[in-house]
């Protein structure tokens, strides 16, 4: 990506960053990266939106004054394409666990697949994972879930815009939803698996765009990095 900047003044003034989050990071493995490539500066970083470890894609990234306004970016539409498993479930409807349940999917069909989207478009309620980052009472689910204790899940009222299928090779089902913030594709997909009298976990998830910004505009975390390091240094002056 060109270099747009010129003083590492302006990460101070405010800067917001569009990042391609790599497999395996968490979001604030990312924002601890960029935080520490300013030091000695010590300036204000935080993220737009959480992307679950085993995700990928567009994390917006706020410095700086520009971090005011994070809450306003993370109500922002978002995209997203990933891939299904039918035929199984994991307690944490992802990769993160193994498997539970396995399901004969021998009879169903891609006429019953395209159509149970259509149940699942619009204003909808979903229950959030049991392996998420949600806090209650002060500790993220995850922590409980991981330790075996019971989790009460609230349901929570969220908007899928667009939900459409766009590959079927069976047990693997490829799609892309443009949704609400507070979206759980992991639930989304525990949900269809369900409602084809089935199961099914998530695979792979890639944020392609949040508002109008997109993954393809993003930098990758260790070219940023490189490219803030390269501002702190000084230019050697050269003899007269």
């Amino acid at each position: 990506m060109n270099n747009p900047y010129t003083k590492i003044e302006e990460f101070a003034e405010g800067q917001l960053l569009l990042v391609n989050k790599p497999y395996n990071w968490t979001s604030f493995d990312v924002v601890g990266k960029i935080r520490n490539s300013f030091k000695p500066l010590k300036l204000k970083v935080g993220h737009a939106g959480t992307l679950d470890p085993l995700a990928t894609g567009l994390l917006i990234i706020c410095t700086g004054k520009m971090t005011k306004q994070i809450d306003t970016f993370q109500a922002q539409e978002k995209e997203y394409t990933g891939t299904m498993i039918l035929g199984e479930t994991t307690p944490s409807y992802d990769m993160e666990t193994e498997a539970d349940q396995k399901f004969d999917i021998s009879s169903i069909t891609e006429e019953q697949i395209k159509a149970a989207c259509q149940q699942f478009t619009g204003d909808i309620q979903q229950y959030p994972p049991a392996h998420s980052a949600i806090k209650i009472d002060g500790e993220r689910l995850y922590e409980k879930a991981r330790r075996g204790e019971e989790v009460e899940l609230r349901l929570r009222n969220v908007t899928i815009t667009e939900f459409e299928i766009t590959g079927i090779t069976l047990p693997e089902i490829n799609f892309r939803v443009v949704c609400s913030k507070g979206t759980y594709i992991r639930s989304l997909v525990n949900d269809f698996g369900k409602a084809l009298n089935n199961g099914a976990y998530l695979s792979k998830l890639r944020r392609t765009r949040s508002g109008h910004y997109k993954v393809d505009d993003a930098w990758e975390v260790m070219e940023l990095v490189n490219t803030i390091r390269d501002l702190k240094t000084p230019v050697p002056q050269t003899e007269q």
